[in-house]
């Protein structure tokens, strides 16, 4: 919300400014160099990028408008989940979660985190750690160095829409300038005529600049710097499902290894103890439930 106010807020300020200031030369041109600057930084994006890290990049100013993805809630589901699963898996092995690793879709544990089931990284992350854990034993040794170069991976394929988003910030100065020159060249060729449509020419070819420069360190640049912002943030998701597995693997009870997650986390999202606690104890009476 706070990005989205930021965003009207500048659009206002210097929208305003622009209609005191320039004249209806300036606001004649404006849709030809906001299309051509657009559609040049559009193609900038194209060219220096793979198609899925541009789509991101594109995608990228709804996730910087939106905010981060997770919030308290969705982490107290999570932290009950993990805590049903490597209860199960300490007292009955990896075969006694085996049914819900290998088919979460049809888990009904999973069942109760939809957002989750829906992230393939997160989903994988939780359902491939188990997995390798139950092929080779040996893994449990090695599973902290697995998990930290995992999510490393994951944030670091993220943070390329972000330097693309970067990259473009970079160019927009540049492609202002292009459309000023060719406003330049275009005033050059009707040098015959008057200074008065000469002065509206020459206006209306910086108006490339001065959206060049707008453009960059107004929206795109602040919007990037937010993407990645908002990236590193849905990365403590990921970060706290390693930790979690991380602590299984160290035979730490899983009430232990919970709380030492839940420390971890942001104060902003991190959930009360008697939330979690309530959580867990409906997860327990329903299992209760299903025993009987």
């Amino acid at each position: 919300m706070l990005q989205l106010i930021g965003f009207i807020l500048v659009l206002c300020i210097v929208s305003g400014a622009l209609l005191i200031s320039g004249g209806p030369a300036v606001f004649a041109a404006l849709p030809f160099e906001l299309a051509l600057i657009g559609g040049a930084a559009i193609g900038t994006v194209m060219i220096g990028n793979s198609t899925p890290v541009a789509k991101a990049a594109f995608l990228g100013f709804g996730r910087a408008l939106r905010g981060p993805k997770w919030s308290k809630t969705d982490y107290a589901g999570l932290l009950t989940l993990m805590h049903e699963l490597t209860r199960r898996a300490h007292r009955g092995g990896i075969v006694a979660i085996e049914r819900d690793i290998e088919a979460p879709e049809q888990s009904e544990l999973f069942a109760t985190l939809p957002r989750l089931q829906q992230d393939k990284q997160a989903l994988g992350l939780i359902c491939d750690s188990f997995r390798l854990i139950a092929l080779d034993p040996a893994m449990r040794n090695q599973s902290v160095t697995y998990l930290q170069d995992t999510v490393g991976e994951i944030v670091e394929d993220k943070q390329r829409a972000v330097g693309a988003l970067q990259t473009l910030a970079d160019a927009l100065p540049a492609l202002g300038i292009v459309a000023a020159v060719l406003g330049i060249i275009k005033t050059m060729a009707m040098i015959d005529q008057s200074t008065a449509v000469l002065g509206e020419m020459i206006a209306a070819a910086l108006l490339g600049t001065f959206l060049g420069v707008f453009l960059a360190y107004g929206l795109v640049g602040p919007m990037a710097n937010r993407f990645g912002q908002i990236i590193e943030e849905d990365a403590v998701y990921l970060d706290t499902i390693a930790r979690i597995i991380s602590s299984y693997t160290q035979d730490l009870a899983p009430r232990t290894a919970i709380e030492m997650a839940r420390a971890a986390l942001p104060a902003h999202i991190r959930p009360e103890i008697k939330d979690l606690d309530a959580r867990l104890k409906v997860v327990r009476l329903q299992q209760g439930q299903l025993a009987a």
